[in-house]
């Protein structure tokens, strides 16, 4: 049975199909191929995006859809993730959409169940639907990525974008540059920086990062403002580069990117939303319909 755990689990064949549906799945209209099927979405973080953009995705191929509110569900009153996932198996799903604050769920609960896992987003592991949707984007803007260069800028050792993002955008011969403080950043192969400054004038792509304060043991500014002064994507920094920008939601405004840039035409972050849609229903049905 196939499940999407990381992004490794679809082949560049298979993304290739995927883009192709998705494609097609721009145009917002509903269809029944996944009429009489039940995704369930289990999310044990927090997460408006990501849960509505799966919820729109599957509603729209005509399946049904159950939304587990894990913050009220049994879990809190301390059953096992392999009781939840018995349970969530006898209902007979034809997949499971989940998130959790620990990496290596999802992979857990496809041993466990009988329909194919999504993987939602786990801990600082992986994000694959993020990163299909990054690279969907960065594809309907250049056409061809070979040989694109891409800085992520921001909370790198957190990520799990991130993470999704280098191995997918590596496979497609995207470069990929690393932005951010030395604390920020993970010990890699790949090209790293401490100033968005050193990269700006050779990027066709930023990637900003959220700063995940949750994920931090201690605090290490002294306030998201100190932050900002150093890696917000500011209308100066950009000045007139063709570069665009992509960000994986939710923004934190001034911090992240300013309010001047989130409205610039080569923001490409209300777009990323749109092509998730997408993207997810493509996924959906090559999980479930093969």
């Amino acid at each position: 049975m196939n499940h999407l755990i990381n992004t490794r689990d679809f082949s560049l064949e298979e993304i290739e199909q995927l883009y192709k549906r998705a494609t097609e799945f721009l145009d917002e209209k509903p269809r029944e191929i996944l009429k009489n099927k039940t995704v369930i979405t289990i999310f044990f973080e927090n997460s408006t995006r990501t849960r509505s953009s799966f919820e729109i995705a599957a509603k729209r191929l005509g399946a049904m859809v159950v939304s587990l509110d894990v913050s009220r569900s049994s879990s809190s009153k301390g059953e096992t993730l392999f009781d939840t996932a018995a349970n969530l198996d006898a209902m007979g799903p034809d997949a499971i959409v989940v998130r959790h604050k620990s990496s290596g769920v999802p992979h857990i609960l496809a041993n466990y169940v009988n329909c194919p896992i999504v993987n939602g987003g786990d801990g600082a592991h992986a994000h694959p639907t993020q990163a299909l949707l990054d690279l969907f984007t960065m594809r309907r803007h250049f056409g061809d990525v070979r040989g694109k260069k891409v800085a992520i800028v921001g909370d790198i050792k957190n990520s799990r974008v991130a993470n999704s993002n280098i191995e997918l955008l590596g496979r497609v011969g995207v470069e990929v540059i690393l932005v951010g403080p030395p604390h920020f950043l993970p010990q890699t192969d790949l090209r790293v920086h401490h100033r968005i400054e050193e990269v700006i004038d050779e990027v066709d792509v930023i990637m900003s990062l959220r700063a995940q304060t949750e994920r931090h043991a201690n605090q290490i500014y002294a306030s998201l403002k100190d932050y900002g002064t150093d890696f917000c994507i500011t209308s100066k920094l950009m000045g007139n580069r063709d570069i665009i920008i992509l960000h994986p939601g939710p923004v934190h405004r001034n911090v992240d990117v300013d309010d001047f840039m989130m409205k610039d035409p080569r923001s490409k972050i209300l777009e990323q939303v749109k092509n998730g849609v997408a993207v997810r229903m493509a996924v959906l049905e090559k999980l479930i319909e093969h």
